[in-house]
């Protein structure tokens, strides 16, 4: 469903995942700037929310997701995976608990409703989507919400949870603290009117376009444009916030385990600073690919991955999110296609070459060898 203000005067529609709502409001520097500053609010009311309610909701959640929600105390945010059973990310969703119902924020509502229903089983749970009556805005503001206030998710990222482990960055120099974002549910009917009241405090309308590039800057990976249909956590460093290595069985486990154990994920997402003097840039889904030897003239070389997401800073330039082989040199020159030729890219490592996380259990000598693949994968 289309948002109201994009009957805003300037409003120019995104596309993809993110159709529905403005891409920007005709200057998309300043948008970003405000943002970054932390003074602005986003229109993300194209997500879709989940409501569940029932008194098993939090115990049967944590049987089968990724995440430790059993004890997870109201107003307290937190994410997690829907996996297959062979570990491949099929739904993600912000999480937060108000004491009498778990609301699930997710770009794939009606499918994660649907799988929920069916799941329920002989439990007291019932499921519900309720995005036509709830709307999602964002603000720069890192404060879970009080009692009394609407329901509110604060993103985790990129702290590593209790439970969870990084492959990037550590916490403390990890460039995603700079980013402060918090979605607050308000009904939809009313979305025009509480945003209006955040304007009138000083805080602009700003569209994707800036909340997209202050998301790549802070190395954070997103549903609707990282995963695909063999994404494993591992791959985007989301252990950090949205997997729960310690809890008990749930489906996708044994690959979660096995990767983290043994190492070496198949593929590794990167940060890549773009060369725009060309005035060339890529779109999302383009290929990256090693740039030839002499033998091709230094033409593009073999592929070994393709651009996520891609985002025009305001101070970093064009940058993107790419999902690349493991095996890919962490120092190799990388060039991105794109309609009119291609640009060269630089590499900047998240999930390290050698796919070891930073607390990989040591290995147990002769026991261990030949186990490296990972045949469910």
């Amino acid at each position: 469903m289309s948002s109201p203000l994009l009957g805003r005067h300037g409003a120019v529609p995104a596309t993809g995942p993110d159709a529905g709502v403005a891409w920007h409001y005709g200057d998309p520097t300043a948008e970003q700037r405000a943002l970054t500053r932390g003074g602005a609010v986003v229109d993300q009311s194209h997500l879709g929310v989940v409501r569940v309610t029932g008194p098993d909701r939090l115990s049967w959640l944590h049987s089968i997701t990724s995440q430790q929600l059993e004890d997870l105390p109201p107003r307290t945010s937190t994410e997690l995976l829907v996996l297959s059973p062979q570990g491949h990310i099929e739904h993600a969703a912000a999480v937060v608990d108000d004491g009498t119902a778990t609301w699930l924020i997710s770009e794939t509502a009606p499918e994660l409703a649907a799988w929920l229903d069916r799941m329920r089983f002989m439990l007291r749970v019932e499921v519900a989507d309720v995005t036509a009556d709830w709307a999602a805005i964002a603000e720069p503001v890192n404060a879970e919400g009080a009692e009394g206030e609407p329901v509110t998710w604060r993103d985790p990222w990129p702290v590593t949870a209790p439970g969870g482990t990084r492959y990037g960055p550590a916490d403390d120099v990890h460039p995603g603290l700079d980013r402060r974002w918090r979605l607050v549910l308000v009904p939809r009917d009313r979305l025009a009117e509480e945003v209006a009241a955040r304007e009138a405090a000083g805080w602009p309308l700003v569209g994707t376009w800036a909340a997209e590039a202050v998301r790549v800057e802070a190395l954070r990976p997103r549903f609707g444009r990282e995963v695909d249909h063999r994404t494993i956590p591992h791959e985007l460093d989301w252990l950090r916030t949205a997997v729960h290595l310690h809890k008990g069985c749930y489906r996708g486990q044994e690959t979660i385990a096995r990767v983290h154990n043994l190492g070496r994920p198949p593929r590794r997402i990167v940060l890549l600073h773009l060369d725009g003097s060309g005035h060339l840039l890529p779109e999302e889904g383009a290929a990256v690919r090693l740039v030839g030897d002499a033998r091709t003239g230094g033409e593009p070389g073999r592929e070994v991955g393709r651009v996520t997401s891609l985002a025009r800073h305001h101070e970093l330039g064009p940058v993107a999110l790419a999902v690349v082989k493991r095996s890919t040199p962490v120092d190799a020159e990388l060039l991105v296609d794109c309609d009119g030729g291609a640009v060269s890219a630089g590499q900047e490592e998240i999930v390290p070459g050698e796919g070891v996380s930073v607390d990989r259990p040591a290995a147990h000598g002769p026991l261990t060898r030949g186990l490296g693949g990972h045949p469910m994968l």
